[in-house]
Order: C-alpha cells, then structure tokens, then sequence
C-alpha cells in the first residue's frame, strides 16, 4: 500500500504569502519616504538661460570662475528668468589649495557687488592638500563686508590614500579655521555621492549648497539643512560666453538676506 502524500496546509501559504506582501509594502513604502520630493517642484524653461528652471523658487543665482572670462555685470543684474524669477546672487571662486588664487576673483568679486548682487567666495578643497595652508590662501584673499554670503567649502572628492575619518577630519579643519575667522559657519557645496560618504551625520550643523542634475526634483533623503540647490551646469547667460552653472535658494529675498554677514 503506497504511502500517503503529504500535503502542505493551505494556511502556510496564505501566511507566507500574506508576509511577502507585507514585507512589500514595508519596502515600498521606506523607498517613498525616503526618496521622496520634500516639496512639489514646478519646472518652466527660460529663454534667457536656456534651461528649465525650478520655478518654485524665487531666487536664483550662478556661479563663476576665471573659466567664464570677462563678464559683463551690468547686463547680468538685468536679467530675468521668468516672471517671477530672477538672478539675486553670485558665488565667485577665490582659491584652490595652498597657494592658487583666481584670477578673476578681485574683479568679479567688485563689479558683481556694485550692480547689487549678493556676493559670495569659495575655495576648491584639494584633498591630498594640508587643510591649514588651504583656509590660510583663502582668509588672505578674501575679505568679505557686510551684506556678503557665508564663505563656502567646494569639496567634491577624497584622496585613495587618506582615510575617510582623515578626510572628515581635514574638511573640519578648514571649516573651524574659516568659521572663526569670519565668525559664521562656512556653507559647504558638494554633490550627492561625496555627501552622503564624508558630509552626512558629520557636519549637519553647516548649511549646505548641493549640486545636483541626474533628475528634475531634490531628494529629500538629506539630514543636513539645503540653503542653495546647483540645478544646472548647462546654462546660458547674455554676459557671459560659454556654460554657467544655475542655483535656487530655497527660500524668498528676505531670507537671503537675513544669512548674508551682518
């Protein structure tokens, strides 16, 4: 007589079943929270920068260096981007490393101010660099007044043969040393892949500026507080020959102006 067949009970399938779909749903649900756009982004193209902006802010800026050339400040202040929408500030690059500094940086730095922009300097973070020397060229060259944005970190990558915890520890060098010489926390710019190895959970205190272009909206995965948000390194600007990068404070003019040095 043949054995009989075993048969599995209908209700380990509907359990095993009923946990797959939760587990599901769980997932689904930790991606949505944590990619998540924090607010609706509306986009609209303009002409004068030839790319779409995110209109949901109000306030706009670019960035520049010696790489745009000469630049004709007074043309750029009378541009507008959209209806509501027009350029407001300017962050100019000052140093590199030890010992580079722009050089366009004095002559941006003067006619950006005079036409009413709000003005701001950063330094290039060279990694294999000594921190120290680094905040040193750019104290030396930078004098920022009143009215003038926080001074900015550009930190973009780390060095294979410096460890992360070194590499922490030489980006809160410059900081402190910049901090307590200007008296305001540094703004660090960087893009998504360096912020969430080295900026994440190590320096949430300091306001960010981040760059980011792979999609139309800001995740919302960021512990640290966005003040300025690099949207495009594809625009145009009348002024200006070649690309310009594009940026959005994520807030309205007077609260721009309320983080500028008093």
């Amino acid at each position: 007589m043949p054995a009989p067949v075993k048969r599995r009970s209908p209700f380990n399938v509907k359990l095993l079943l009923a946990l797959s779909l939760l587990c599901i749903g769980l997932i689904a649900t930790f991606l949505y929270f944590r990619y998540r756009n924090p607010t609706q982004i509306e986009w609209d193209y303009s002409r004068t920068a030839s790319i779409r902006i995110p209109t949901e802010y109000p306030v706009h800026g670019i960035d520049v260096s010696k790489h745009q050339g000469k630049i004709d400040w007074g043309v750029i202040r009378e541009s507008a981007l959209a209806d509501e929408a027009r350029l407001e500030f300017v962050f100019i690059k000052a140093t590199e490393g030890i010992s580079i500094q722009d050089k366009r940086f004095k002559n941006n730095y003067s006619s950006a101010r005079q036409t009413g922009l709000r003005v701001g300097a950063y330094h290039f973070f060279i990694p294999w660099r000594d921190p120290v020397p680094q905040a040193d060229n750019f104290i030396e060259t930078v004098q920022l007044k009143s009215g003038d944005l926080p001074p900015v970190l550009d930190v973009e990558s780390s060095h294979p043969l410096k460890s992360d915890e070194r590499t922490i520890r030489d980006i809160r060098t410059w900081l402190e040393l910049v901090e307590k010489e200007y008296g305001v926390k540094p703004i660090i710019y960087t893009n998504r892949r360096f912020y969430q190895k080295f900026i994440r959970g190590n320096f949430d205190e300091y306001p960010l500026w981040l760059a980011h272009y792979s999609s139309e909206q800001l995740a919302g995965d960021i512990s640290g507080k966005v003040w300025f948000w690099q949207y495009s390194e594809l625009g145009q600007l009348k002024g200006i020959k070649g690309k310009v990068d594009y940026n959005a404070f994520l807030g309205d003019l007077s609260e721009l102006e309320q983080i500028c040095l008093p």
